[in-house]
């Protein structure tokens, strides 16, 4: 055991360490701290808590590891001036850069999970412009289940630094206990992190459903990986408009809770192809309350958009057709139903940042459709809890908005990533609205306005619902304008369903 203290510890820093060393040399012939660290990295540890020493132990214990560390930065002044594991622990004053050249370390590593989000960035810019090499000690960012820490580099989500939020709670994960739970779009973006999210609060069975096989399968791999035979999991291969096979879905599961996340959601897509938006996301949504009704289901939810907040395009006129026909079966149906609204999702399929993330490895140009553009961003994991939670506080009819904290100005983050990856002279060009294009969304997170729940993140929007009879008017006028086959006739319809339906030119005109 000494040996292998002596081994792990030894080093020329630190006087303990020098006594290790050449107690390992007398009894040994080895030197110490040279012939194992001459090949490897030698990095600063940021964080002497739990996850930080672990991490060091890892290094440490670990012969063919690259890195070596050299020494902790804490706050902590309980732990600063001692050494763990033979490594000392300084300040953040005492870690100068002339120290840490004397130490020769190269590359520094945050290791502290739950650092404040401005503290993050202050310390982040303060290495990086100092030259040197930044890793993280985490989960990944796309957190898959049963994952685990490892070091890797920042994701471009994390160095927007903005403060993740905390949203599970005891009453959501009770809630789902024990339910046999049906997702469409279950293959996702925000369907598949539903299904990873959903997997830990011990369910009776979870049904995915959607109609591109690979994105189920993946997340069927992922999960059966992570939790073997103890989640019971389906997946049904199915469009949502294909009445009969959805049909065949609920007579053959007879679900509790459906989660509807299947939608068109490109926005300039759907503006030349209206009449697959209204039935995949307008038609779609009926056939689940339908349904929902037919086979006694608990609770119906509907995953919105702020895009369907006074919306200016298809995909936005759709999803509030969507929020009203849920809302109107809310006053005449059995089941329970509900809607939630959020904005923009980092690291999503559809999101900005894939696309800058390959314009910038292709050396640019970085393309901003307007400077003016203002967005709202939240992660994966932290819209999809909230859905669920919004989903568990539901009594009847409600209509969630998240608030998604202060917007975030494209081209802000566009030279953010840019400056971030470090790669020089990379442009950003204008290229001008993409039809249907708002310049900024609105969430209508106006507290004043809105009634409050138990969640401040979550609130819920005074809206009336239309009756049974008007809702079925709507939908006929769509059905026989979506007959017709034309895009430009479908469009109209849906502009006279949805009377909040404006053009771009005239809102973004407002804010010019």
């Amino acid at each position: 055991m000494m040996y292998r203290y002596a081994y792990k510890c030894g080093n020329q820093e630190t006087t303990r360490g020098k006594i290790l060393s050449t107690l390992l040399h007398m009894f040994s012939g080895i030197e110490a701290g040279n012939e194992k660290e001459v090949q490897k990295i030698k990095v600063a540890i940021i964080g002497a808590g739990r996850v930080g020493v672990s991490l060091a132990e890892e290094l440490l214990n670990n012969a063919e590891a690259a890195y070596i560390p050299r020494c902790f930065i804490d706050i902590n002044r309980e732990k600063v001036g001692r050494d763990i594991h033979g490594i000392p622990v300084w300040s953040e004053d005492e870690a100068t850069f002339k120290r840490l050249g004397e130490f020769e370390v190269q590359e520094i590593i945050f290791a502290i999970p739950s650092m404040d989000a401005k503290k993050k960035k202050a310390l982040y810019d303060y290495y990086k412009d100092a030259g040197y090499k930044l890793k993280v000690y985490d989960y990944p960012t796309v957190y898959a289940a049963g994952g685990k820490r490892h070091l890797r580099e920042f994701d471009i989500e994390e160095l927007l630094f903005r403060k993740p939020l905390v949203v599970s709670d005891e009453r959501t994960n009770a809630y789902y206990k024990d339910k046999i739970v049906l997702i469409t779009g279950g293959g996702g973006s925000i369907g598949s992190e539903l299904c990873r999210q959903l997997a830990k609060m011990q369910p009776k069975k979870i049904i995915i459903l959607d109609i591109y096989e690979n994105g189920a399968y993946d997340v069927q791999q992922e999960l059966k990986i992570a939790y073997g035979n103890s989640l019971d999991l389906q997946i049904e291969i199915c469009s949502i408009t294909h009445r009969k096979a959805l049909e065949r879905v609920f007579e053959k599961y007879h679900p509790q809770i459906i989660i509807n996340a299947a939608a068109h959601k490109h926005v300039p897509l759907m503006e030349h192809n209206c009449v697959e938006a209204i039935y995949n996301n307008v038609f779609g949504t009926q056939n689940l309350v339908e349904l929902c009704e037919e086979y006694g289901a608990e609770r119906f939810m509907m995953v919105s958009t702020d895009k369907a907040v006074n919306p200016t395009n298809v995909m936005g006129a759709t999803k509030r057709m969507c929020e009203m026909i849920v809302q109107s079966a809310s006053t005449y149906g059995k089941v329970k139903y509900s809607a939630t609204r959020f904005g923009n999702v980092l690291g999503s399929a559809g999101s900005v940042i894939p696309l800058f993330k390959r314009q910038i490895a292709n050396g640019g140009p970085v393309t901003v459709t307007d400077k003016r553009i203002i967005r709202y961003f939240m992660t994966i994991p932290e819209a999809s809890q909230l859905v669920l939670q919004s989903g568990a506080l539901a009594n009847n009819g409600e209509l969630f908005v998240l608030d998604m904290g202060q917007p975030v100005k494209i081209m802000d983050l566009a030279e953010n990533m840019i400056r971030l990856s470090g790669v020089q002279g990379i442009e950003i060009i204008e290229t001008g609205l993409r039809p249907g294009e708002k310049l900024y969304e609105e969430l209508l997170v106006k507290t004043e306005e809105l009634d409050k729940t138990d969640n401040s993140m979550i609130f819920i929007e005074r809206d009336t619902p239309v009756s049974e009879e008007e809702i079925n008017k709507k939908i006929q006028t769509l059905r026989n304008a979506c007959d017709t086959g034309d895009d430009l006739i479908a469009k109209e319809a849906l502009r006279s369903v949805v009377p909040t339906f404006k053009t771009p030119e005239e809102v973004n005109k407002e804010i010019a």
